[in-house]
């Protein structure tokens, strides 16, 4: 037979409502009644009929998060991080991939995936603005990046620009002029590539140093495309002293094939990038990147997601937050 929440009250000694008042985290208890009662539960086996208790709330204390791919390290490492500060608010967090496609994208919004959750974070990567916002529900939603940046929707992301201007003057400050920059789109303004690019060009401009397209490589966003980008940089013969990776991976991608082709770094060229990954310091030479505020970012995101869930934030627009950047510089680039 069933354990039930009868049986918990009659072994902690407390009544029904208090056992009630512990599973839902009600703040109000003294620490040795919730300590009874948790110990009941463990000795008994109790579990919770958490389908039940939804129902009768209305809440599942479940925070949706969708990415286009775990496998890229800096998502690897958010998702890790927004976990850690939903569970310390007493929420926990479904993860689903989307791998950048639009149907994934779609039904992340109006599918299973978001009747189990009571808000959502969203890092779309195909669907446009109004398709989001016709499929979006009642349920809060927070934008994660700057791929959505409109005042109907709550937005959390980091300095792009700023951030790659501030790394490109430090390369400049460092002597070096010819600085390749690796996973550029062309013709791209307002995503994470061309906004990192016009902070390029922008640190480029305030030190009067001449914008190359040549030194302007598209490539994919993981390390074999860095380390192709540089490889062909260097195969074609076009000059560079530095590079700068638009994020950790492609830079130490680049890193490695420098490393191969006898470069030295950062004495014949520099390297940066940009995520500060965890990688990014046990690399050899350890890399110079931009920390963009993961931290900031995944506690300001689960705090606005959390207050739009229990009606602590009642903003009819999107509120759009900005976190703070800092450069970690390191050997790769002194």
């Amino acid at each position: 037979m069933a354990v039930t929440m009868n049986d918990v009250a009659r072994a902690a000694g407390v009544s029904l409502k208090t056992v009630s008042n512990v599973l839902n985290d009600y703040e109000f208890i003294r620490p040795a009644t919730k300590q009874k009662v948790l110990d009941a539960i463990a000795e008994l086996g109790y579990e919770a009929n958490l389908t039940a208790r939804s129902l009768r709330s209305g809440k599942t204390r479940m925070l949706g998060l969708v990415l286009s791919d775990l496998s890229i390290p800096y998502y690897g490492e958010l998702a890790s991080r927004l976990m850690t500060v939903a569970a310390s608010r007493g929420y926990r967090v479904l993860v689903e991939q989307s791998g950048g496609v639009a149907g994934h994208e779609l039904s992340a919004l109006q599918g299973p995936f978001r009747q189990l959750t009571d808000g959502l974070l969203f890092t779309p990567l195909t669907l446009d603005v109004d398709t989001i916002a016709a499929h979006q529900g009642i349920k809060p939603i927070v934008m994660l990046g700057e791929h959505i940046a409109d005042p109907r929707f709550d937005l959390v992301t980091m300095k792009n620009a700023e951030a790659a201007e501030a790394i490109t003057a430090h390369l400049l400050a460092g002597g070096r002029r010819r600085i390749a920059v690796l996973g550029a789109t062309a013709g791209a303004t307002t995503d994470s590539p061309g906004l990192r690019l016009n902070g390029y060009r922008k640190a480029l401009e305030a030190a009067g140093a001449e914008f190359d397209p040549a030194l302007v490589v598209q490539c994919d966003w993981r390390r074999d495309g860095g380390a192709s980008a540089v490889g062909s940089l260097l195969d074609s013969g076009v000059r560079f002293d530095a590079v700068f990776g638009l994020n950790d991976v492609m830079a130490l991608g680049a890193l490695h094939e420098l490393l191969v082709r006898g470069i030295r770094l950062p004495d014949d060229v520099a390297v940066a990038g940009f995520d500060d990954i965890d990688e990014a310091r046990f690399a050899s030479p350890a890399l110079t990147t931009v920390s963009p505020g993961m931290e900031e970012i995944a506690e300001r995101s689960i705090k606005l997601l959390i207050d739009r869930i229990e009606g602590v934030e009642t903003a009819s627009e999107g509120l759009h937050i900005e976190a703070g950047f800092e450069l970690k510089v390191r050997d790769s680039a002194p």
